[in-house]
């Protein structure tokens, strides 16, 4: 584990369905270097989503070890389907974190802003999710 930043050993997730349990993953192992940049590839079904969403603490794995090289790791990753609220503007998406962690300053806001028109979004700002198109909606989050 010396150079990894991760590694996955027998990792494993069910889901329990009315009528029986269904195995997501199946004996995952796998460990990534530091510097290395790796993809997650295939079939629909097949667990990708399920896996990095184990890993971002998200879900529950069934089995197995996760070990991270440092224990306060951040972990992201862009979501298939966004979560922006259609009621709130793009601007006003942006700002919930902040709202949440009640750390919605002028020097923060600004800085939203500035994120917007780095990502190509600032005429975008008053403008409604449903207005705009899959990858806009994506820069947003």
């Amino acid at each position: 584990m010396e150079n990894n930043i991760l590694t996955i050993s027998h990792l494993s997730k069910n889901y329990q369905s009315e009528k029986q349990e269904i195995e997501a993953i199946e004996d995952i192992t796998l460990d990534i270097e530091r510097g290395k940049f790796i993809s997650i590839v295939g079939p629909s079904g097949c667990g990708k989503s399920t896996l990095l969403s184990i890993l971002a603490g998200l879900e529950n794995k069934s089995g197995g070890v996760i070990q991270f090289a440092k224990e306060d790791i951040v972990l992201g990753y862009m979501l298939q389907k966004d979560s922006l609220f259609p009621w709130r503007t793009i601007l006003d998406n942006c700002l919930l974190g902040l709202e949440i962690q009640k750390k919605k300053t002028k020097e923060n806001i600004a800085y939203v802003h500035k994120l917007l028109d780095t990502y190509g979004l600032h005429d975008f700002k008053d403008s409604y999710p449903s207005s705009l198109s899959g990858g806009m909606r994506q820069r947003t989050l």
